[in-house]
């Protein structure tokens, strides 16, 4: 049959399975969105603030769904606001299709109005980019470009449409997606015997997990696998819920400001077991004398990441999922008991805490926690907050956790709540964030109004940029060089003038009261909890020490 290409564009997204888009028109993209008015029964089009939440809340979706993503933007600016958002998406390897629209072909490299070359911007933040210019090539491109976003490791894919292609008639044939297998080609029979050989002369084995297996869906699999070889685990900020934050053999998080556990463990153990993880410079320290006595294993679908950062000493490449189901059916049931022993004392000697005589981040993040059971899907922006929350939450099962790991956006998380609330609705969705980062994205809230999203706005307010001010104070001598926010903004009354709700707090007593009107509201809500602007995050290692050199707020 014969369509324009703007209706071609809408009947590819119906055959992924595209049931919502994130979006914002513009003249260059109108096709396409007069298409999207004939089809709105079909695709639900959320029309975000800004191009940069529309791409923050395809990501929000994609991470809490495990489906892609997709997100519109018309040419010039419109297109260049996706980037931050793509380029988040890109480093926490997240399936993304950005769709953009630009000037008509004969326009094209004369500076014409916001023309811009989009497709070259992203390509070093995307896993391909195209700009199509013949509407007969725009079916199959976006076909293609669903399915890289998809396979492998997952990314963003940008698909850029010159304004007359999305005018032109083309034939249009539906076709089924193609199915993405997992990557198994690469797996070895010579490095899984390797793996197990070293798993079995280990004496002191720990497992690091990454975003990987959440990716892979490899839960299941990993849990068999800790339980089998009897060894303790820890995650990164990407691996959060891939091995359940409540399990006896958890650890906490590895890192920076991972605890004393993990990083003295991993410095102890004899064998580094790391699961879907790039091992970046934060989880790592100094690279030279990252588990200095251990041999590394690396499990990992992209061969670029090992030796990238961390030389090892084996690796296995493919699918973390049918890695870890191969390894399980080829080992025999180890037994760690004494080093068990020894990292669960690790854990008793060295708990997370905090403050307890004022009100804190980590107070409030634990009665959140308690009052959700932790069933809710978190997401963050960056900063201290975003530690207490991974510190201070736990997570049971994978895709609960959504925070910019990789690139530290701030200002990712309510655009990745509003997101992650459409994909998964029966979800309660709390999005943790300081003042500094809803700054950045509260325009957003009149997004979540206007679309009646429930959704909690959790901002801890310190009145300062927390972590840039915890890193002034320790190393910089306390010059709080343009990092102090007392400018008199009430977070509350801007909830109430988008059309929200808006609750205070300010002592410890207020918060279980005001966390449970704001988790059943039917509203979006706003709670700004007034914090100390000193408070801290600890454990931490400074950058490029050792992680076994963590130190608390009393070893200062």
């Amino acid at each position: 049959m014969q369509l324009t290409g703007s209706e071609i564009v809408i009947e590819c997204l119906k055959e992924q399975g595209v049931d919502t888009v994130f979006g914002y028109p513009g003249g260059a993209i109108l096709n396409i969105y007069d298409a999207l008015y004939q089809y709105k029964d079909e695709i639900r089009h959320v029309l975000t603030s800004h191009e940069q939440g529309a791409s923050h809340a395809a990501d929000g979706y994609a991470r809490a769904t495990g489906k892609v993503g997709v997100c519109l933007a018309t040419s010039g600016p419109g297109a260049t606001n996706l980037v931050t958002g793509i380029a988040t998406a890109y480093m926490d390897s997240v399936p993304l299709v950005a769709i953009t629209a630009n000037v008509g072909k004969p326009l094209l490299g004369k500076d014409s109005f916001q023309e811009v070359d989009i497709a070259g911007i992203v390509m070093p933040v995307t896993k391909h980019s195209y700009i199509v210019k013949d509407v007969e090539e725009l079916a199959d491109t976006l076909r293609k470009a669903f399915y890289i976003a998809k396979s492998g490791r997952p990314g963003p894919v940008l698909v850029d449409i010159t304004k007359d292609a999305t005018g032109a008639r083309a034939e249009y044939s539906p076709k089924k997606p193609e199915a993405v297998v997992r990557s198994v080609e690469h797996i070895r029979e010579e490095d899984l015997e390797r793996a197990v050989r070293m798993i079995r002369e280990a004496s002191k084995p720990f497992i690091f997990v990454g975003g990987g297996v959440t990716i892979s869906g490899a839960q299941e699999e990993l849990m068999q696998f800790a339980r089998t070889i009897q060894a303790p685990v820890c995650d990164s900020l990407m691996g959060k819920g891939a091995f359940p934050g409540t399990d006896e053999f958890y650890t906490g998080m590895l890192g920076m400001h991972g605890t004393k556990a993990s990083n003295l463990g991993v410095t102890d153990s004899d064998l580094l077991i790391v699961a879907g993880s790039r091992l970046s410079d934060r989880v790592t320290g100094n690279t030279k004398n990252f588990a200095k006595n251990a041999k590394i294993l690396q499990l990992d679908i992209d061969r670029a990441e090992v030796n990238k950062n961390v030389v090892v000493d084996a690796s296995v490449i493919g699918d973390i999922k049918e890695i870890l189901k191969r390894l399980n059916e080829r080992l025999e049931p180890q037994e760690h008991s004494e080093w068990l022993s020894t990292v669960r004392a690790l854990k008793e000697r060295h708990p997370l805490h905090y403050d307890e005589s004022q009100l804190t981040g980590p107070y409030v993040i634990e009665k959140l926690y308690g009052l959700t059971k932790g069933d809710a899907i978190i997401t963050t922006d960056v900063g201290q907050h975003q530690m207490w929350a991974a510190q201070f939450y736990k997570y049971p099962q994978p895709r609960r956790f959504l925070t910019s790991g990789g690139l530290g956006t701030m200002g990712y998380g309510l655009g990745a709540a509003i997101g992650a609330k459409l994909g998964m609705p029966e979800k309660t969705v709390v999005n943790i964030a300081g003042d500094g980062c809803f700054r950045m994205n509260m325009n957003e809230l009149a997004t979540a109004v206007r679309c009646q999203i429930p959704l909690v706005e959790l901002v801890l307010n310190n009145h300062v940029l927390g972590m840039v001010r915890q890193w002034q104070t320790l190393f910089y001598q306390e010059r709080y060089s343009h990092t102090i926010l007392q400018d008199g903004v009430d977070f509350v009354k801007v909830a109430e003038a988008m059309g929200a709700d808006g609750i205070r707090i300010t002592k410890k007593e207020e918060v279980v009261p005001a966390l449970e009107r704001a988790l059943a509201n039917s509203r979006p809500i706003v709670v700004d909890c007034c914090i100390d602007s000193d408070l801290k995050v600890f454990p931490m290692v400074p950058a490029g020490a050792n992680i076994e050199d963590a130190f608390e707020e009393e070893d200062l």
